[in-house]
């Protein structure tokens, strides 16, 4: 019987745990993909990546495909080592941030998990959306009609839009800041702009010191490709700075198999700080070979991008080798986070190098 993605993703962790030894793409193929290492290894055109650091990777999953753990008191996690959630355990019901697809009817087993344990409510009362992305609250429909849905108010504009079934709208909403009191249990929700999306919010647990914010802040890892394919890349760097501005301890980020501590965010700012300096000096990289390959033929497309890309390679080089082994898979999207700062910074902040206006 062919196996699945969500079946491989059970066996995720001994799947990390040989990537030492096997090209750490196949391995991460032969399990996220359905296939086997072997397989994957044999596949035309699949690079090979540095291995993934064991400080980068999380908890054993079991045999469902996800794990359950207490965050501190009632405060608990959701993971299958690709998406995460967060929720509450009430004397009234279960209050749940966000709702991966990923992880989907798991949601459910892991609460059920909690819940017999402390003998509360495993109804999930009350949902809140961190953002409207379906990658993160596109399970949200499983929850049933009952469930007090939450979000900022720019979130429920974005999901009416769309219309997508999976991803009710919230119907409750704020626009800064919005305290959820639910069964002796306390949640702070703000809005301190655009960041990676137009409605994404910090969700902060004060009591049990825990902030989640999501395609923020990775622990132990880069960020996601193009600066998580963020929307606003200058708010988004800001982003950061605010989450570090919470008293936290544990920060659960939404992506990938471990929680966060604050060395977590220290490192991706030091990473981005290196980046952001390497992407600067790179921008006055001369543009004279590209226009004279491409300017003969008028192709104007083919001397901004293959200029363009070589910026971003220059930029990221030193970078990627300074982080590789530090965080995981600086090999992987070091490029592309720089083709991201290179487009921001010649749009957002006017870094124009050679093409500045000249007397």
């Amino acid at each position: 019987m062919k196996t699945t993605f969500w079946d491989a993703a059970a066996n995720r962790r001994s799947l990390l745990r040989t990537a030492a030894a096997l090209p750490a793409a196949a391995a991460l193929a032969g399990g996220a993909l359905g296939g086997t290492a072997a397989a994957a290894a044999d596949t035309p055109g699949l690079p090979d990546f540095a291995p993934v650091p064991p400080a980068a990777t999380g908890p054993e999953l079991n045999d469902a495909g996800y794990f359950v753990g207490r965050i501190d008191g009632h405060l608990y996690w959701v993971t299958d080592g690709f998406y995460q959630a967060m929720f509450l355990s009430t004397r009234e019901g279960v209050v749940l941030v966000d709702a991966p697809p990923t992880i989907g009817h798991n949601l459910l087993r892991a609460i059920a998990e909690v819940t017999r344990a402390n003998g509360r409510p495993a109804k999930v009362t009350h949902l809140v959306h961190s953002h409207s992305h379906a990658d993160h609250v596109g399970a949200s429909s499983i929850f049933g009609k009952g469930v007090v849905r939450i979000g900022h108010a720019e979130c429920r504009r974005l999901l009416l839009r769309a219309a997508d079934p999976n991803r009710p709208a919230p119907t409750v909403t704020f626009e800064d800041r919005y305290t959820l009191h639910v069964g002796g249990e306390r949640l702070e929700l703000a809005y301190h702009g655009p960041n990676h999306s137009p409605d994404n919010i910090f969700i902060h647990a004060p009591e049990h010191r825990t902030l989640m914010v999501v395609d923020i802040l990775y622990p132990g890892w880069v960020p996601f490709k193009n600066l998580a394919v963020s929307q606003d890349i200058p708010a988004w760097l800001r982003a950061q700075d605010i989450a570090m501005g919470y008293p936290w301890r544990t920060l659960v980020g939404g992506h990938l198999g471990r929680l966060g501590v604050r060395a977590d965010g220290d490192l991706q700012r030091a990473y981005m700080a290196d980046l952001e300096a390497s992407t600067r000096a790179a921008m006055n990289l001369d543009p004279t070979p590209y226009f004279d390959k491409y300017g003969p033929q008028g192709n104007s497309w083919a001397i901004f991008k293959t200029y363009l890309d070589a910026v971003a390679a220059q930029a990221a080089a030193p970078v990627a080798a300074k982080y590789t082994g530090v965080l995981a898979a600086a090999d992987v999207f070091t490029l592309d986070n720089a083709a991201a700062l290179v487009e921001s910074f010649r749009i957002d902040a006017g870094t124009l190098g050679p093409f500045g206006t000249r007397p």
